[in-house]
């Protein structure tokens, strides 16, 4: 237990890592662009290897092709350049933070396109969420705010594109192997990324082996291990725990802008990080709770 409880939480700690790195490749000269298209293509380059070697390895492996797959892809592509775009313009724990709005986005979205009410847990979940937000963000010190509005924006759009993408993929091709519904789905990404920027990217002049390198490094961290680690560890610890230690991505995007960027993080930021994490944590409690009771029939 313990053992795969550490490697689903890797899993989440590379993933919150990655924005202190992609703001010092905006530092060397690189846009939000070019790297989250080297991201998404290096991305889908490794997968799809990945892929073809287990085919390789078992000649009546098939593998299948999501169309579907491949356009929610595109909008997972939009959801991770509008962050990167926001990263230019906010500090990286603020954006984390602004990021997180997607579980009360993910509960609104099912209201509205599945008219599933939200129960009275989430409402409050969402609520504290909210609250954690306003410390988070340093909102109470009206003084010290100097937050670009653009960037905040950019980073709720993003929140609200990864929500809709995590609804239309969580019951959306069930039998694929998870390894092909992340190439698929990096592939949209990638596709998607470049039709939106293909002037910018046919003539940026830092197309380079610098650019491969930090594509190289993100892709890996933010495309590959995570799935490998979540794919590994899920299913040997449960729903409800996965859930849990996802939300370490939070406090490690705080802890590397920190540490690698030098962003001040107040005693007030803390406390609503800390609201945020346990209202996340308590929901996915609350959820596990739930699908784990026996479902009573009535002969």
């Amino acid at each position: 237990m313990i053992k795969h409880s550490m490697i689903v939480a890797l899993g989440a700690l590379s993933f919150g890592m990655l924005s202190s790195f992609a703001k010092i490749a905006y530092g060397q000269g690189y846009n939000a662009a070019e790297i989250t298209f080297a991201q998404a293509f290096l991305g889908a380059i490794i997968l799809w290897g990945i892929v073809y070697f287990k085919k390789f390895n078992n000649r009546e492996y098939q593998i299948k092709v999501s169309w579907k797959l491949l356009t929610v892809g595109g909008c997972m592509g939009i959801s991770v350049y509008t962050y990167y775009l926001a990263l230019a313009y906010i500090p990286a724990s603020l954006a984390i933070v602004l990021l997180m709005q997607m579980t009360w986005m993910s509960m609104l979205a099912e209201a509205v396109f599945y008219r599933k009410t939200p129960s009275r847990v989430e409402v409050i979940t969402a609520v504290f969420i909210l609250l954690g937000t306003i410390f988070a963000a340093n909102l109470l010190n009206v003084k010290e705010l100097n937050f670009s509005l653009v960037g905040i924006i950019l980073a709720l759009i993003s929140a609200m594109l990864y929500s809709l993408f995590v609804l239309l993929t969580s019951n959306l091709d069930k039998d694929i192997p998870s390894f092909e519904k992340g190439a698929m789905v990096t592939t949209g990404s990638a596709v998607i990324i470049a039709c939106i920027n293909f002037k910018s990217l046919a003539s940026s002049t830092h197309i380079n082996s610098g650019l491969f390198q930090w594509g190289s490094f993100l892709a890996i961290f933010g495309t590959v291990i995570p799935p490998i680690c979540f794919n590994t560890g899920m299913p040997k610890i449960g729903p409800g725990l996965s859930s849990i230690l996802l939300t370490l991505e939070l406090p490690a995007a705080i802890f590397c802008a920190h540490m690698i960027l030098s962003e001040e993080v107040s005693v007030s930021q803390i406390c609503g990080i800390l609201i945020i994490l346990l209202a996340i944590g308590y929901l996915n409690i609350f959820k596990a709770k739930n699908e784990a009771l026996p479902v009573m029939s009535v002969d």
